[in-house]
């Protein structure tokens, strides 16, 4: 169990499950604990981190969501109903960091913590449903990422 600033207690996993990208797990356990303490979360949180490829995410997206394609971040939340506690796994294409990065003009690594603070945010009630939402935990996620970096 990891003990993050302010009162957020996390028992987090890392899984790699691809070849495109090296992970760096602590990196990542740190991107999501510092998701959860700006946005003040008080939950205790059990996370997992699945990094996968495209075939597995456009699998999973099919199966959950009904949608037959590849896609950057799926987020499961496994106890929705319980309101002390956070239990989810995010699931994150390597593939599609990769191929955004190029796109976006960013790193491989840049787009995967996006994808998982982006993760973190749907956890903490954000939504991405309309374009002034998505703009909203776009901005969200960019200023964690950055408030990182500065470190």
């Amino acid at each position: 169990m990891i003990k993050g600033p302010g009162s957020c207690r996390a028992h987090l996993e890392i899984k790699d499950f691809q070849k495109k990208v090296p992970i760096v797990a602590i990196r990542i356990k740190r991107i999501i604990l510092t998701a959860l303490s700006k946005a003040r979360c008080k939950k205790f949180c059990e996370i997992t981190v699945c990094f996968v490829d495209d075939r597995i995410i456009k699998k999973l997206n099919r199966e959950f969501h009904h949608c037959n394609l590849a896609t950057d971040v799926l987020t499961f939340d496994l106890c929705p109903e319980n309101k002390k506690k956070i239990i989810a796994d995010i699931v994150v294409s390597a593939e599609t960091a990769v191929l955004n990065a190029k796109r976006f003009g960013t790193t491989c690594n840049y787009e995967l913590e996006l994808y998982v603070v982006h993760g973190v945010l749907h956890l903490l009630g954000y939504n991405d449903l309309t374009i002034k939402q998505r703009n909203i935990m776009q901005d969200k996620a960019e200023k964690i990422l950055a408030f990182l970096d500065c470190k």
